[in-house]
Order: C-alpha cells, then sequence, then structure tokens
C-alpha cells in the first residue's frame, strides 16, 4: 500500500513536465486524477484488510513472478478506482514446497494476523490441508495454481480455484489420442495428490474412445535420476509407445533429459503433456525444451487482447526495474491467474460492505487457551460468509479471459494444443467441449458445429526424431521378453492342440492345427513376433482347468496371448479381446444311427406325399371316365354291359401304369389324351421308382434323435467335452445336472454313446462342429451329426483387452484365408479323414415327392382331357341340335332323348360301316313319365310321325335317325 501513496505522490513532480504526445497526456491527466483522488480522499478512512499469501520459494523465478504480478493486480485496481475505501495489505509467508510448513503458515495467518482471505498454496498437496483450515475458520482460500481435481468446493465451500480444474483437459487429450487411433496409452504421474488426483476422469476419458491403460507409471516426488532411468526402462520393455506426462515443472524436466539420454525421444515414441507442463514451457529453461522436440502439450488458452499486450510491456518493465539480473523472462498462465486472483480479491472485498464500517473481527471459538498454533483457538472470520458471496458474484474480464467461479471453479473450457519445437511451443490447433478439435481459435465459438476428432483439424507436427509420419503408438520391443502364448493340454482332439513333453530333453512341443495356424499369421505380420509357447498345465503335466480358466490367464497377465481352439464368447469378450475367427463353428450334435429299413412295412408310400397320391387317383379315374366318353360309341370293346364298360374305362386308365392296356383306341381325341396321359404316368412311375429304390437302398439309416427337445421330453442323458462351454448351454436349455455327463478323449464319447443312457451311458454328445467332425471322420458308420443346434462366433486367438496386435493379427488372418495355404494345413491335420465326410441325418434331409413337383405335368394332362371331351359333346351337340331345338316337347324329354343316342353305338363312325347294314333297330329302353302321346318326331325320317311312348308310359318301338346313305343294324350290344 505504501508503494502505491509514494508512486501517486510522485505524480506531482508531472506537472512540471510538458506532455509531448497524446500517450503522454493521457498518463499526465490519469496521475492528475490519482493525485486529486488522493487529496479529496484525505478525509476519507481507508480501511486496510489484512489478506495471507502463501507461496513457494519466493526466491525462485517462479515465486518473483507471481508475487510481482499480485501486487500489480491491487496497483492496477486501486488505480482505476480511486474512491475505494478498503486497501488490501498481504502478509507472505513461504512454505518452500512443505505441507506442514504450508498448513502452520495458514493457521499463523489465520490466528494471529486474523487474515480475511488467503491467496495460495501452490500445491495441491499443500491446499489439501490447508482448505480445512479457512473451512474451520471461514476464511476464503484462492489459489491459482492447485489444480488437482480432489480440490473441490464439495469438500469445502470456502475454497474458490482461480485456475483450471486438471480433469477439464482430459477430454482434450482424449480427443488426440482418437484422432491418430491409438489404442493405449501409459500416464506418468507425479506420485501425489496432484498427480493421482486426474488420474480416474483421465482413464474414463480414454475409455471413451476405446483407449486403454495397460500400466500407470508413478514417480515419486522427490525421485532420484536412478528411479527415473528404471521407470523408463520399464516403459521401454513395453509394446506401448504414447505416454501422457502429469507432474511438476521441476520433475518433468529431468524426466525428459533421462527420456533423451536413454532413447525414448526417437522416432516411434509419442509423448503428451497436460497443461501443468505446457503452461510453464514459456519458463522452461532452454536445455530442457532441447530434451522435448516432438512432444504434443495441451495448455490454457488466452485470448491475445490489448489489455494483455499492455499489461506484458508495464510488468516487464517494472519487473526488469526490480530484478536487472533477470532478462527474458516470460509470463506464464499462472501468473496471469494470480494477478486475475488479486484482482478479483479486492474487487469482492470491496463490494461486500467491508468499508463502509469497521473491519469485521474474528470471534474466538476457545480464548481460554492461549497458544500461537492450537487449532483449537483460532476464531471464526465474521466477514467470510459475506466475502464467499461476494467471491461467488464477481466477474470480470481479466488478462486469462473471463473470469468468474461456478462453484468455486474458474470457467475457462478453451485448450490450445501445441508442438515442441526449436525455441519454444508451436501451435497447431485447439479444442472445445462443443466443437472438439478445431484448427483455428476464431471457430471456438460457433457452436452449430459437430464435435470433431479428426487429424486434420490439426496443423502439421513434428514428431520426436524430427519425424513427420504419425506414430503408430506401439511396437514390439527389441529388448523385451518373447510374448508368452498360452496352449491348452488336452487329451483328447490332438489335431487341434497337441502337447508332448521330452523326457530326455525334458523340452516341451507343441503342435497341432490352431498352433499351424497361429504361426503362419504371425509370420504374415509386418513386423517380428518373437514368441514361446507355455502349456496351460500343472506340475505334473496334467490340464490346470477349463477354457475359461485359460481365457482367465490372459486377463490376468499371466499369458499375453492363447493360440487354441478358443470360441468367441460374449462373456469373455468382456475380459479379453478376440481376433476374427479362423474357422467356423456351431454348437451340434452327434447321436447313434439305427436302421429302420426292415422296420417300416408301408416304405412303399413314403415315396410320395398323400396328397400326391390323392390326386393322382382322381386322375386315373378321370382319364378313364374321358377315354369312355370318347370311344363308347364307336369302340366295341367299350360296349357291353353297365359293368362291364365302368371296369373297362378303369381298367384302362390304370393299366397305363405299367403300360399294359390292351384296348385300342380309334378317335384322334382319345388318342390325343392317351398319349398326353402317358407321358404323365411315365413321369410319375420313374419318379416313384426312384424314390422307392433311395429309400430301401441308400437311406438305411436314421437317427435315434433329431432334436434337442426330444431328448429334454425322453429325459435322456447327454455329454460334452470336459471344461467346455457347451455344459451351460445345456443347463439354459434345462437339462438336470445329473443328467450332463463330461467326456475328456473321442474315445470316452464313442463308449458312452454305445452304452446308451439306459445302461449309464449317452443318447447325445455335444460339442462344436470342428471338434464332431473329427469324431465322425473316426466313427461315421455308427454316428451322424444333427445340427447345428446352437450357432458360435468359431474360433479366434485370444489377446489382452486392447492390445495393439488385434487389428494386425486380424488382417493377417484375412490374408491366410484368403490363400492357399490354410486348405494346405486343413489337409494336413484333416485330409486322412475326407473319404468319410460328416453330413446330417440322412432323414432329416429326404422329403417324399409332393404335389407341388408334379403340378405341371397333370395340369397339361387335366388340360388336355378336359379340351378334348370338350370337343367331343360340342360335336355330338352340335349334330344332333335338331332334337334340342324340336318345340312342343319338354326339356327333359329331348334331354333324355340326347342321352339315348349318346349310348348307342354312332354308326356313322368309319367303324361301323363294313358290317350289315339295317334301317330300323331295336333302340334301348328308355322310360318316360309322360301320359299323353307327343307327335314329337325325329327329322329327317321319311316314314310316318309315331310316338316315342305309349300312353302307359311302356317303351316301344322307336323310330331313331338313319341317314339316308347308311344303313341301320339292330344293336347287339
Amino acid at each position: 500500500m505504501d508503494d502505491i501513496i509514494e508512486a501517486c505522490k510522485t505524480g506531482t513532480n508531472m506537472k512540471k513536465r510538458k506532455p509531448t504526445n497524446l500517450f503522454g497526456s493521457f498518463f499526465f491527466l490519469l496521475s492528475l486524477s490519482i493525485k486529486f483522488s488522493l487529496v479529496m480522499g484525505q478525509n476519507r478512512t481507508v480501511i486496510p484488510v489484512n489478506v495471507g499469501v502463501v507461496l513457494d520459494d519466493l526466491d525462485s523465478l517462479t515465486g518473483k513472478v507471481w508475487l510481482s504480478c499480485l501486487k500489480m493486480a491491487l496497483s492496477d485496481f486501486y488505480a482505476s478506482h480511486g474512491s475505494s475505501t478498503t486497501r488490501l495489505a498481504l502478509s507472505i509467508r513461504d512454505p518452500r514446497e512443505d505441507v506442514v510448513d504450508a498448513a502452520a503458515a495458514a493457521l499463523d495467518l489465520i490466528k494471529n494476523v486474523q487474515v480475511q482471505a488467503i491467496i495460495g498454496p501452490t500445491s495441491s498437496m499443500q491446499a489439501n490441508f490447508v482448505i480445512d483450515l479457512g473451512d474451520k475458520a471461514k476464511v476464503p482460500i484462492i489459489s491459482f495454481s492447485a489444480t488437482s481435481p480432489s480440490l473441490t468446493s464439495i469438500r469445502s465451500s470456502y475454497f474458490f480455484r482461480a485456475a483450471q480444474n486438471d480433469s477439464s483437459q482430459v477430454k482434450a487429450i482424449s480427443a488426440i489420442v482418437q484422432a491418430f487411433g491409438w489404442r493405449r496409452a501409459v500416464p506418468i504421474y507425479v506420485d501425489n495428490e496432484f498427480g493421482e488426483g486426474v488420474l480416474p476422469s483421465l482413464v474414463d476419458a480414454l475409455h471413451d474412445v476405446q483407449a486403454r491403460v495397460p500400466y500407470r507409471c508413478a514417480i515419486p516426488p522427490m525421485a532420484t535420476d536412478d528411479q527415473l532411468t528404471a521407470a523408463l526402462y520399464k516403459l521401454m520393455t513395453m509394446q506401448t509407445r504414447v505416454f501422457i506426462v502429469h507432474m511438476s515443472q521441476s520433475l518433468g524436466a529431468r524426466l525428459f533429459a533421462k527420456a533423451q539420454e536413454i532413447g525414448m525421444m526417437k522416432e516411434g515414441y509419442v509423448w503428451i503433456m497436460t497443461n501443468g507442463l505446457t503452461n510453464l514451457v514459456s519458463s522452461t529453461d532452454a536445455s530442457v525444451i532441447k530434451s522435448m522436440q516432438g512432444v504434443l502439450g495441451v495448455r490454457t488458452s488466452v485470448p491475445k487482447t490489448e489489455e494483455l499486450i499492455d499489461f506484458r510491456v508495464r510488468w516487464k518493465t517494472q519487473f526488469q526495474q526490480q530484478n536487472p539480473t533477470i532478462i527474458d523472462v516470460e509470463l506464464d498462465v499462472f501468473a496471469l491467474w494470480a494477478y486475475d486472483a488479486a484482482f478479483a480479491l479486492a474487487m469482492a472485498l470491496e463490494n461486500d460492505g467491508t468499508g463502509t464500517g469497521r473491519i469485521s473481527s474474528f470471534q474466538n471459538t476457545n480464548a481460554s487457551i492461549n497458544s500461537s498454533t492450537d487449532l483449537l483457538t483460532f476464531g471464526v472470520s465474521e466477514n467470510g460468509p459475506k466475502l464467499f458471496q461476494s467471491l461467488s458474484n464477481t466477474k470480470f474480464k481479466g488478462l486469462a479471459g473471463d473470469f468468474s467461479f461456478v462453484n468455486g471453479q474458474l470457467q475457462s473450457p478453451v485448450f490450445e494444443i501445441v508442438n515442441v519445437n526449436g525455441n519454444g511451443a508451436r501451435e497447431i490447433g485447439f479444442w472445445t467441449p462443443e466443437s472438439g478439435l478445431l484448427k483455428n481459435s476464431m471457430n471456438s465459438t460457433n457452436t452449430n458445429r459437430t464435435y470433431s476428432t479428426s487429424q486434420s483439424n490439426m496443423g502439421p507436427i513434428i514428431w520426436p526424431g524430427d519425424s513427420t509420419s504419425v506414430p503408430k503408438g506401439w511396437e514390439i520391443p527389441t529388448n523385451e521378453k518373447k510374448l508368452r502364448v498360452g496352449v491348452p493340454v488336452k487329451i483328447g482332439s490332438p489335431e487341434f492342440v497337441k502337447v508332448v513333453r521330452d523326457p530326455s530333453t525334458n523340452k516341451t512341443l507343441v503342435s497341432g492345427y490352431c498352433i499351424d495356424i497361429f504361426n503362419a499369421v504371425m509370420e504374415k505380420l509386418p513386423y517380428a513376433v518373437t514368441y514361446d509357447f507355455i502349456p496351460f498345465a500343472k506340475p505334473d503335466g496334467t490340464s490346470a482347468g477349463t477354457y475359461n480358466q485359460l481365457v482367465d490367464q490372459v486377463y490376468l497377465g499371466n499369458f499375453d496371448a492363447l493360440a487354441a481352439a478358443t470360441t468367441i464368447r460374449e462373456n469373455r469378450s468382456l475380459y479379453v479381446d478376440f481376433t476374427l475367427p479362423y474357422t467356423e463353428s456351431g454348437v451340434v450334435m452327434v447321436v447313434p444311427t439305427k436302421d429302420s429299413k426292415s422296420q417300416n412295412a408301408w416304405v412303399f408310400l413314403k415315396p410320395l406325399t398323400w396328397d400326391l397320391w390323392l390326386t393322382s387317383s382322381c386322375f386315373f379315374i378321370f382319364i378313364g371316365f374321358v377315354i369312355w366318353v370318347l370311344e363308347h360309341r364307336i369302340n366295341e370293346d367299350f360296349r357291353g354291359p353297365l359293368s362291364n364298360q365302368v371296369g373297362t374305362g378303369l381298367w384302362f386308365s390304370f393299366s397305363t401304369m405299367v403300360f399294359a392296356h390292351r384296348e385300342a383306341v380309334v378317335s384322334n381325341l382319345a388318342r390325343f389324351v392317351v398319349i398326353v396321359w402317358v407321358f404323365v404316368v411315365l413321369i410319375l412311375t420313374q419318379s416313384y421308382t426312384a424314390s422307392l429304390t433311395s429309400l430301401l437302398t441308400i437311406q438305411e439309416l436314421q437317427p435315434t434323435f433329431t432334436d434337442l427337445n426330444q431328448l429334454l421330453k425322453n429325459k435322456e442323458s447327454v455329454g460334452y467335452p470336459k471344461g467346455s462351454f457347451v455344459y451351460q448351454l445345456l443347463l439354459k436349455q434345462g437339462f438336470d445336472d445329473l443328467k450332463i455327463k463330461a467326456y475328456q478323449s473321442p474315445e470316452e464319447c464313442d463308449d458312452l454313446l454305445t452304452k446308451g443312457s439306459a445302461k449309464g451311458g449317452i443318447a447325445a454328445a455335444v460339442d462344436e462342429t470342428p471338434n464332431l467332425r473329427l469324431f465322425i471322420a473316426k466313427y461315421c458308420s455308427k454316428y451322424t451329426i444333427i445340427g447345428p443346434i446352437f450357432k458360435t462366433n468359431g474360433f479366434a486367438f485370444v489377446l489382452p483387452k486392447g492390445s495393439a496386435l488385434v487389428p494386425d493379427v486380424s488382417r493377417a488372418i484375412l490374408n491366410l484365408t484368403d490363400g492357399d495355404e490354410m486348405k494346405e494345413i486343413e489337409n494336413k491335420w484333416f485330409g486322412k479323414q475326407a473319404t468319410c465326410e460328416y453330413t446330417k441325418s440322412p432323414f432329416s434331409d429326404s422329403k417324399s415327392l409332393g404335389l407341388n413337383s408334379f403340378w405341371g405335368l397333370l395340369l397339361i394332362a387335366r388340360v388336355a382331357s378336359s379340351s378334348a371331351l370338350m370337343i367331343s359333346v360340342a360335336t355330338f351337340l352340335f349334330m344332333h341340335r335338331h332334337i334340342l331345338m324340336t318345340r312342343g316337347t319338354s326339356v327333359w324329354k329331348r334331354i333324355g332323348v340326347m342321352l339315348s343316342i349318346f349310348l348307342q353305338r354312332d354308326l356313322s363312325s368309319h367303324t361301323f360301316r363294313n358290317k350289315n347294314s339295317g334301317h330300323v333297330v331295336e333302340a334301348s329302353p328308355v322310360s318316360s313319365s309322360i301320359g299323353q302321346p307327343s307327335p314329337f318326331s325325329l327329322s329327317n325320317h321319311t316314314g310316318p310321325a309315331s310316338p316315342f311312348f305309349s300312353e302307359q308310359g311302356t317303351p316301344v318301338s322307336v323310330a331313331v335317325y338313319q341317314n339316308p346313305e347308311i344303313p341301320t343294324t339292330p344293336d347287339q350290344g
């Protein structure tokens, strides 16, 4: 405060100077106004307000810079607020980076100095305890450098963070990781509250962009060079090459120096700094900057305003005058936050009513105890609640941007992304919560943009090793131990994986289909991968567990991969990653077969379905009727008594099945119908013969069970390979645990199936297709496969969750399956059983011939026969139309006459022309119910008209139509 008054007094000498320009005139007028305010305020009481300042290392460059900004903030505030009635009296303490000293300093300031607020402390660890003191004494604690997320207003309403919360930058970091497609990242952090505070939110943010944290590297705050080197060497032995560094400036400088020394700042490495380091790059020594080449960083975006530019000039001039030995010093964002924090506190104290009366005192809670450091003796600030409310409502445009507290936290969401090159950090982009990555900060206010994580929204980057190629983020270290690839020890199915220990050399030999596939895939990777096969076995060489337990070993880190016939399952994918499947799969069941040929006496009916049998029979009868209609008037073979005519028609039709019909047909229409029908019968009989032959010769076996539900219904026992996930599937289907039996080898499975469920064995074996395919290849004469009854995603290799090898191995599998090498491997292990292929149940696929297969042929036969029938009837009606058109008789009589004629021979046919001629024949008897004589006579009859019937209705001689050119003979039929 004295410095301010002294500065104002010196302004009286400026009246002797003559202003030479506008800039000088402005400051001349400003000094006069300050002087006038001081003179006018001599009669007004100025209330000093005690405020504590807790800053580390005031003798260091950082401490001097931050303290100078605090003082300049107060000078600028009171210079611009001449009517202010309060003056902040700073009581400064230096705890020298010690947590206990910081707490003691705060306690002394609250108890003895009775400060109304405390600016500081510097670190998050120091603030952790000081915040509790401020909460107890109702003294606001304003920190511009404690950024740990754990220091929130939830713990204390009197804590104000005039800096960005570390957790606000994690989304920006994860956006960078996502933009370059890195799947893993390792945090390197200082092992204290500052370092650990950001980890939960950082891990969550990385998880949201499908990136994992396989390892966390904690560095002690007072780590030695040997500890740093050991930690970095351990990171070198791992695959991940993306590191996120979160620590103090001093420790970070040493870390990067060691990383460069041991070769971790070369091409292929990715280093990302949090804003705790990046915000201080401008004040970092040039030798440290040299070791950080290619590093990316996230720092607070500070708008370049005219006020900030003016302040930099004024501050640099004043700082240079006070510290003439320090040159080329630059302001960092923490210094700007320190300025804004002091400015905000002065404004809040001025606005809370403190200047209207006497300064509020502390109310002691236990005045009887006299101790300068006893926690029980310091009082509670009466002005604390008002000052808290005033600080919460304080808003202004500060040097670092808009200044306001929301729940005690400073709001400044925009981050700048930089790339360290040359002598400092180069801006390459920005990040905002609304828009994601941006090239230009001018777009950060555009809320209509979609969230972007595209690397095209960042400028060019020079990576470590002066490389412009984007690092892939991982690599197989040359100095890393070989990958531990787990393999199952299994008695059965040696074609997949076979583990044999050589007793003479004590070496383990691993072979099999899965092993050959794994070796071929590793060879197709674009880089070298060394590995050893490790059996999952007990010391005695037996299996150490099930496949689920084997998968768990990868999750636990005991194995780096699995080369086995491991099925992709949803519950397993929660803990490990699977490659693309290298073989198809599915769950099927094997059941014994039985001979059904001798047990079915009606097998000859099976070739045709019942609807085809019925339809065919109807067609035989219909065709017989059509042939009779077409032939009975002109063919002696189809004449005679009624029973003979019906039998002849049916005999003729059905005898076409064996082509044994002897009757000749003389009508062209009948011949046409017979030709079409014989063709249809030929197709039917040949199809029937082929189907029946197949049933009697080929399909001799059928499965004992065709469905899993049959086994459930009959309460049969089923088997599964021991340790397989099939056990859980069977339980879900409703099988009793006592009805589910495990087997360990194909021979044991065969033995159980042979016994059957009734004799303590099993009725069916349930397993995956590849396994049972091998089983059927060995026992194909006894069993058959039913299914698939469940669908699975196939066999795949297993890798740790988030492993960078997964996409490359999957691509190698696709490359392998598209070529001939996969077929060669399959033929090597499964080619011997190719002559006994597995199939589904023979009867499960056999189908009787149905109407759908022959409806086209039957339609042709129907159209042909119906057309011939209609033509014949139409011709008959046309030739005897004069009878139908005769007037004076009833319709029924005319129909009766037509029917009588239809049943007689057609003497006009060529088949009767060579026989004895006759003019009058005896007609067939026709009954009538007409009682009166009728003048009905036949047209073209040359004799006298005579009635058809007598008055009594008895038949009499009937004159029939005779063609004058053709004689008639008596009908003997």
